[in-house]
């Protein structure tokens, strides 16, 4: 996964950036070392709507009914008008591609509605793997593949921006795409291979943002380019696709650094670009709009409101603007968006009069959350959003607008009421998963931006929305007293405590009556033993610096430091055992126990895997002493003495988490579920015999890029399994 590329003075000196042409049909044969047959699984997302970041959204200008959508790190879609619903487009890529469910850009083909064209890449930094270039001739359903040689960053500052792909006007056969560090490329075989664009005069920097956007004006092209600093050019243009100049008289200074985002009217031939003082979708303070007479050549700011002024409790009014829009079929009616604005709240302005005066739709806007009820946030109703950089408007109706933020699409089609436009599309990142052996809920879910979930079902939003009293930004610990199951505890990051509790299952929270000073700081992993009696809870700081774990008997209302736990492991409770916890020392490789409730750990096993790896330690239900010590590099181990001794599991050359579910009929012990390799594959795999024997139940339609951070079965339902995603949400799957 930590592939490196060529000498940048290679790819701007014109040679060849296709390393590798890869045909990928709709599902790929692979050996692996399972033994068994798979079974044919049924895998669906567990339904929470949204919750990431959509970067961009794309009409077909000549489909009606046809949209695309782009994530930061949970892939593609596309839009089923029908449906009313987003089918994933990029559900294949698997664990060493897991850098590609970053979606930097995405482009279409107005003459051949069957295309489809994708640049993916997460980040550009040394360690991960290079972009590469997903093509189709069936608008997703299967692909074509081009390895590039150069990072893409969709997921780095100024994701929001673009397109940075582009169909050419006057030849669909021609390609651009714009990079962040490595200039503009050029493809004239449709995507197949790609190379340096020559006579583009943006000066590549290794820090800098390089090409923020593509569009198309008539037969020309523009790029922006994000690297200027506010009095050099930043717009360009091409007439022939060889030539490129910089746009005469274009808008400078700090509220025109950053070309954003831009759109054609080709009904008046007028260009229209948002600007911003930094590529955002964080950072901004500063913007502008802008629109060019493509045929006059004349330029005017049309900035509905300036930045900078202040709200009505007195607080700076700082923000840019993002994402932009044109009617097709009306002209002069544009609509724009804010973003960052934090202080008077993000909005969506439109005007029918090419910009001269500007309507807020925040000011009459009416919001129905009702089948997402997370995006609430714990007030009364929601707000507009924020991040607000993807922007569309139906080129087939002119009230349909879909605006993208940080959690969701909203849509309207009368310009008033809006409502999530978001079936199918689940972006959440997952850090934690629970599935009780009773009780309304098979699920609950810890979920990075938007706290903790109690699923009462599986195919709808949570009813309840985000767990409150406190509301998290983002949780980091999630524990379930195993022999009181009605007793859950969380952590994660809040304004207002950084810990709960229920005794309801996990429907209604509590706080903490207080917590150490430094979780506010450094909220880690929590757990509770057998029978909640007592708290174990881990403090690890943002930045990776590791504090002492605290103990409370007495549900929170008082702490005391616990030295002798190792700083930064996780928490594991015996499930039948309420006298023992169990952690597993990375640093050393070292097994620890504790058979005083917590208060005090002694060494166990030694001399196992250590280093900064991945492991997790697992207890298996309703056994004492039971562990499995899951190890990235070296497989599994198991404990039946609570880690006093420990084998090594000989079926396994790799796992990255482990969970157990409900027993297969006639089996003595828990089903295992596996996100890890017995061969060469690295996939999900569920045993019925112990570990003797893997089954891989996953297949190469359903990989999701990485999918290490947990996996659990359902205690109540043999072979069903949840894994937790990095940016596709939870899925969840069951033998067909």
């Amino acid at each position: 996964m930590r592939a490196s590329g060529p000498s940048r003075r290679a790819v701007l000196g014109g040679a060849a950036v296709a390393a590798a042409v890869t045909v990928i049909p709709a599902v790929q044969g692979h050996a692996y070392g399972a033994p068994a047959a798979a079974p044919s699984y049924r895998w669906r997302d567990v339904v929470i709507g949204g919750a990431g970041f959509v970067t961009g959204v794309l009409f077909h200008p000549s489909v009606r009914g046809l949209a695309y959508a782009r994530t930061d790190i949970g892939g593609a879609y596309r839009w089923d008008d029908r449906a009313a619903r987003w089918t994933a487009l990029t559900d294949h890529l698997g664990w060493d591609d897991w850098n590609l469910l970053g979606v930097e850009a995405m482009a279409v083909d107005p003459a051949h509605p069957e295309r489809l064209y994708l640049a993916l890449g997460t980040y550009t930094q040394s360690w991960v793997g290079n972009g590469a270039v997903l093509r189709s001739e069936d608008r997703g359903a299967t692909w074509a593949r081009t390895d590039l040689a150069v990072k893409l960053g969709g997921n780095e500052d100024g994701r929001g921006t673009g397109e940075r792909l582009l169909v050419d006007p006057r030849d669909s056969d021609t390609l651009w795409l714009g990079t962040r560090h490595d200039g503009l490329l050029k493809s004239t075989d449709r995507g197949a291979t790609w190379a340096a664009a020559t006579g583009f005069p943006g000066i590549p920097s290794a820090t800098g943002q390089g090409v923020t956007l593509l569009v198309a004006a008539g037969r020309t092209v523009y790029a922006g380019w994000g690297d200027s600093d506010g009095t050099a050019a930043n717009l360009y243009r091409t007439a022939d696709g060889s030539r490129w100049e910089a746009v005469p008289g274009q808008p400078s200074g700090t509220a025109a650094k950053v070309p954003i985002r831009a759109a054609y009217d080709c009904l008046t031939r007028e260009l229209y670009v948002t600007y911003a003082n930094a590529p955002g979708p964080n950072g901004q303070s500063d913007g502008s709009v802008h629109k060019l007479a493509t045929v006059t050549r004349r330029w005017t700011e049309v900035t509905p409101v300036k930045p900078g002024g202040t709200t009505s409790d007195g607080s700076a009014d700082t923000f840019a603007y993002g994402g932009v829009a044109v009617d097709a079929r009306r002209p002069g009616t544009v609509v724009v968006s804010t973003n960052n604005r934090w202080a008077d709240i993000d909005t969506v302005y439109r005007s029918t009069n090419g910009g001269r005066t500007w309507t807020s739709l925040k000011d009459t806007a009416v919001f129905d959350v009702s089948e997402t009820p997370f995006l609430k946030w714990g007030a009364d109703k929601p707000k507009f959003g924020w991040w607000i950089q993807a922007l569309a408007l139906d080129p087939y109706d002119s009230r349909h607008i879909v605006y993208g933020t940080g959690a969701t699409l909203y849509g309207t089609r009368d310009l008033k009421n809006w409502a999530p436009q978001i079936r199918g599309l689940e972006e959440t990142s997952v850090r934690q998963l629970i599935s009780p052996p009773v009780g309304k809920a098979h699920l609950i879910s810890g979920l990075g931006d938007i706290g903790v979930m109690y699923h009462e079902r599986l195919t709808a939003s949570p009813s309840r929305g985000m767990a409150s009293n406190p509301v998290f930004a983002s949780a980091t610990g999630l524990s379930q007293a195993a022999r009181k199951p009605a007793y859950v505890v969380r952590a994660g990051w809040g304004d207002n405590g950084n810990g709960a509790y229920s005794n309801d299952g996990g429907q209604t929270w509590a706080p903490f009556k207080t917590q150490p000073s430094i979780a506010k700081d450094a909220p880690g992993p929590i757990a509770t033993n057998a029978d909640g009696t007592v708290l174990l809870w881990v403090f690890v700081h943002w930045d990776g610096t590791k504090y002492p774990a605290h103990r409370s008997t007495d549900n929170g209302a008082t702490w005391t430091e616990v030295p002798s736990f190792p700083k930064g492991a996780t928490p594991v409770a015996d499930p039948a055992d309420p006298t023992r916890f169990y952690a597993y020392d990375t640093d050393t490789g070292t097994l620890l126990a504790s058979t005083d409730s917590g208060a005090s750990f002694t060494k166990g096993a030694t001399g196992l895997p250590s280093g900064d790896s991945q492991f997790e330690l697992v207890a298996a239900p309703g056994r004492s002493g039971d562990l499995w010590l899951s190890t990235k590099v070296n497989g599994l181990y198991r404990s039946t003495d609570g880690g006093a001794t420990v084998t090594k599991v000989t079926s396994t050359s790799a796992s990255h988490t482990l969970g157990f579910g409900k027993a297969a009929d006639g089996a003595d012990y828990p089903a295992l579920y596996m996100v890890g390799s017995p061969g060469s594959i690295t996939a999900v795999y569920r045993s019925d015999d112990g570990a003797k024997t893997w089954t891989r139940i996953n297949d190469d339609r359903h990989q999701w890029g990485w999918i290490g951070e947990t996996i659990t079965g359902d205690p109540r339902v043999h072979g069903r399994v949840y894994i937790a995603t990095n940016g596709r949400g939870i899925q969840y799957g069951e033998p067909a």
